[in-house]
């Protein structure tokens, strides 16, 4: 019996819910026996009353994302899909994860962390810059600063979420993601959005994003990119699958952004577009990722 993890109570809880729909969908088409669990975040109590063998995690966020619901999995015994409680907080930390890519000599933009209530640090590159919250994924709480009577503002929405919030080099280039299953990269994506970024309606709401698969760059970048993203995964200790985020700057040069260890799986998500390009239907997916 599987149990699909879905909700939570971060940011993210919306898509989750739509992820989960999908992959506990997929599930009973496949007949796998499953059973979905909306957890809020105070009823995991009523989790460990159900049997199950294993838990497929579709839980965004923090909650989901930063090792906690694997921890409460390793204390019991009970194998799930994706990276380790560690691994898991490591890459949901966009502060670690940079450090992480920067002592493997992995491209990365400058940054710096700005805590709440306590003095802004010398920012010695130049604007723009993006601020993001270090513990939020899809975009959320991200903003572009193109002066610097904007920080500030931009901090503060940072802040909402957490009490660290990164400024980073803004790079000026075209948005690209790699995605994993299984230690295989998948084809690169390269994503167009008629806003200023990619942020989270960009992701979940637009109908005018585009995502090119394949994705214009020729057989060498393409494979150059992949074998990155690779790397990134695996530096971090990261398994099963996820997803690698890049900018390609107007030199062609990639700069990593960061990894999602549970990527989005609903009708706008990239981890089953670039399987299907390689002819992985979603159910075939999830089944592999169940696999491991």
């Amino acid at each position: 019996m599987i149990a699909v993890l879905m909700g939570g109570n971060s940011a993210e809880r919306d898509v989750s819910l739509k992820s989960g729909e999908a992959v506990y969908q997929a599930l009973k088409e496949e007949n796998i026996a499953c059973f979905k669990f909306d957890w809020h975040g105070d009823n995991l109590s009523d989790l460990w009353t159900h049997k199950f063998d294993r838990a497929f995690i579709i839980l965004h966020g923090r909650g989901g994302e930063d090792g906690y619901i694997q921890k409460q999995l390793d204390d019991r015994k009970i194998p799930y899909t994706g990276s380790g409680a560690k691994t898991s907080r490591l890459c949901m930390d966009k502060s670690t994860t940079k450090d992480i890519w920067s002592k493997n000599n992995l491209p990365i933009a400058a940054s710096i962390i700005a805590k709440k209530n306590a003095p802004i640090p010398n920012i010695e590159f130049s604007l723009p810059w993006a601020v993001k919250p270090t513990l939020e994924g899809s975009s959320i709480g991200i903003s572009k600063v193109q002066s610097v009577n904007d920080l500030q503002q931009a901090l503060n929405l940072a802040w909402k979420y957490g009490t660290e919030a990164m400024i980073e080099q803004w790079i000026e280039g075209e948005e690209y993601t790699v995605a994993i299953v299984n230690k295989v990269p998948l084809p690169a994506i390269k994503i167009v959005s008629t806003h200023t970024f990619y942020d989270y309606e960009s992701k979940y709401q637009s109908h005018d994003t585009r995502y090119l698969c394949p994705c214009g760059l020729n057989d060498e970048q393409e494979k150059y990119l992949q074998n990155l993203a690779l790397k990134a995964f695996e530096v971090m200790g990261a398994k099963d699958w996820g997803r690698v985020d890049f900018i390609l700057d107007k030199n062609d040069q990639p700069h990593l952004l960061e990894i999602n260890t549970v990527p989005g799986m609903t009708s706008h998500s990239l981890v089953p577009m670039a399987a299907k390009a390689v002819s992985i239907t979603f159910n075939q997916l999830v089944v592999k990722i169940l696999n491991g």
